[in-house]
């Protein structure tokens, strides 16, 4: 286990001096101009998808801003009866395929929630 932890040690105090042994010419060490060439072949290998997404937004942009003015009123009210999302259980969905949002009785509201740092999903 020693000879491990002085291998660390060993490691760690000498990237610093190959980091800067190894620099190029433009100021970049090794490992910045490595990271920079893969970033650059990430965004090469991007760029049609990009496109693709662009001309997507470009023809779906009116459709969306018509539903947005069509369904914003309508949300707004919606956001207005419900108040707080907290003082309803989870979305159920029953057999028949109906969703149904059950609200929580008083004494459901004042118990604390177990605060297990897990959500339930």
């Amino acid at each position: 286990m020693k000879q491990v932890v002085a291998f660390a040690v060993a490691i760690t105090l000498a990237a610093p001096l190959a980091a800067q042994e190894g620099d190029t010419d433009d100021g970049l060490t090794l490992m910045e101009r490595g990271a920079q060439m893969f970033f650059e072949g990430i965004m090469r290998e991007m760029e049609p998808a990009m496109k693709d997404l662009e001309g997507l937004a470009e023809r779906m942009g009116p459709e969306l801003r018509r539903f947005v003015d069509e369904m914003g009123p309508a949300f707004a009210e919606l956001m207005k009866q419900i108040d707080d999302f907290s003082a309803y259980h989870p979305p159920e969905m029953l057999p028949n395929g109906d969703i149904i949002l059950r609200k929580k009785t008083p004494e459901e509201m004042d118990k604390a929630p177990l605060d297990d740092g897990e959500i339930e999903i």
